[in-house]
């Protein structure tokens, strides 16, 4: 409400002029009834839409609004939604012209309604393969070295981060610097190697 009033108050005025918000905060109340506590947030808003100009000067703020500047707002405007509308109805043409185009040596005879049920279990037939190839992929070769690969990866790591716990010989023979053969026949001897 305060909104569209303080616009109007700006644009009706007969001086025309600029204002300060000092001014505003007392000439609002009075001439369209916008409480003083309010004029700033109405006016910020305003600024914020464009509907008002605002520029500091030195210290203060000067507000205005003439009624030319939402004339060619208007008109700008307008002329974008023309021209926007013009557009939307050449590619309108343009698209009913194609689809004229496209229905050219499209009758509908026995021969394309048999063709187009061809074309259509040739389709769901696809789809069928489509489904038993994915049921099969397991077996295939392809798939499998893939799968081998993987496995072989898979493991060279694990052993890369387990091979020390594991294979039980590599620790004793860099901490001690033994021979692999005697660590082996030590820990032959324990009862934890099997």
């Amino acid at each position: 409400m305060y909104f569209s009033s303080l616009f109007f108050f700006f644009n009706s005025f007969k001086q025309k002029d600029v204002f300060q918000l000092k001014d505003m905060e007392k000439i609002a109340p009075k001439e369209k009834g916008i409480t003083a506590m309010s004029v700033k947030e109405v006016l910020q808003s305003l600024v914020d839409d464009g509907m008002v100009d605002c520029e500091r000067i030195g210290t203060s703020n000067y507000y205005w609004a003439f009624p030319s500047k939402a004339l060619h707002t208007r008109k700008r405007k307008l002329e974008v939604l023309e021209s926007q509308l013009s557009e939307g109805n050449q590619k309108h043409a343009n698209l009913q012209k194609s689809i004229e185009k496209a229905k050219i040596g499209r009758h509908e005879t026995e021969e394309r309604t048999m063709l187009a049920k061809e074309l259509s279990s040739l389709r769901d037939q696809k789809e069928q393969l489509k489904a038993e190839v994915e049921k099969y992929k397991e077996c295939d070769p392809q798939v499998v070295e893939e799968m081998r690969q993987a496995n072989k990866v898979a493991k060279e790591a694990a052993n890369r981060w387990t091979g020390k716990y594991y294979n039980g010989t590599v620790e004793p023979v860099k901490l001690f610097h033994t021979y692999h053969d005697k660590c082996t026949v030590l820990f032959k001897k324990t009862h934890f190697w099997k």
